[in-house]
């Protein structure tokens, strides 16, 4: 099992030097009911997850770089694993222990907020299992992190990539949002920048441009964000609206925009 050097006090750790785990395609990393003592986060490679309904097996996720798996035993002691991992070529990932993963929950945030999104996704998909069986609804708390219905797209609003010219029209009311297709929350923006960011310095959830009541326009960075969001240069402090005009540049990442609107 890969492990952690850490370096600091005993509840404090200033740094630690991951130790890699390499897997061959066809190794299973971890099955279902396997006692969980770590989660891992893919740097090359993909992984399937797969769960056991009965007799058949079926596939829940492919993950790739970046992505992490095995986190539930981080969160609870003891608890069997409910997926099997599989590796689906030659992978390497960093192993966490809880150790590590304490340090990465205080130094960064999106891990964290990413980590949230998949649990509150989870218990609505629970939810939605007990309202079917019970025939009615359960008053859940409503959360930020839930799917909602897309807004049309708007005809006159749009994100221009300038290095490939693709135009992403902005929702016609509401929030657009935009990042990555995230496979472990299963959360799809609403612009999704996955196809040009060959980099992956986007967030899964990096920034979102909200349609103001008077009709203009702000584009907000997330928190957890990683690698910043700049109007005119300048990076956006997260969770801060900035006002955004026709013709400004926007950079996600690495990923260049220009906001257009039309009169």
């Amino acid at each position: 099992m890969a492990k952690f050097k850490m370096t600091g006090g005993k509840d404090t750790h200033d740094s630690f030097e991951p130790m890699r785990s390499q897997f061959e395609t066809g190794d299973v990393i971890f099955a279902e009911g396997d006692l969980g003592l770590t989660m891992y986060v893919i740097e090359t490679g993909e992984v399937e997850i797969r769960k056991s309904f009965g007799k058949d097996e079926r596939v829940l996720a492919v993950l790739g770089k970046g992505d992490f798996f095995g986190e539930m035993c981080m969160l609870e002691d003891d608890v069997p694993r409910s997926a099997t991992a599989v590796a689906l070529n030659d992978v390497d990932a960093v192993a966490i222990d809880r150790s590590a993963f304490t340090y990465i929950l205080k130094n960064n945030p999106e891990i964290t907020i990413r980590i949230m999104r998949k649990l509150v996704r989870r218990l609505r998909q629970t939810t939605n299992l007990l309202e079917e069986a019970l025939g009615h609804e359960i008053d859940l708390a409503s959360s930020d992190f839930a799917d909602e219905p897309k807004a049309a797209p708007d005809p006159k609003a749009r994100l221009v990539e300038v290095g490939s010219g693709l135009v992403f029209p902005l929702a016609e009311e509401g929030d657009t949002t935009i990042g990555r297709i995230d496979p472990v929350t299963g959360i799809h923006p609403d612009i999704d920048l996955t196809p040009i960011d060959n980099k992956r310095s986007i967030s899964r959830r990096h920034a979102r441009i909200r349609r103001e009541e008077d009709g203009t326009f702000s584009v907000i960075e997330d928190v957890g964000t990683m690698n910043g969001t700049f109007v005119k240069g300048v990076r956006l402090t997260a969770g801060e609206p900035h006002p955004l005009v026709a013709g400004d540049m926007v950079i996600f990442g690495t990923i260049q925009c220009r906001f257009e609107i039309d009169p």
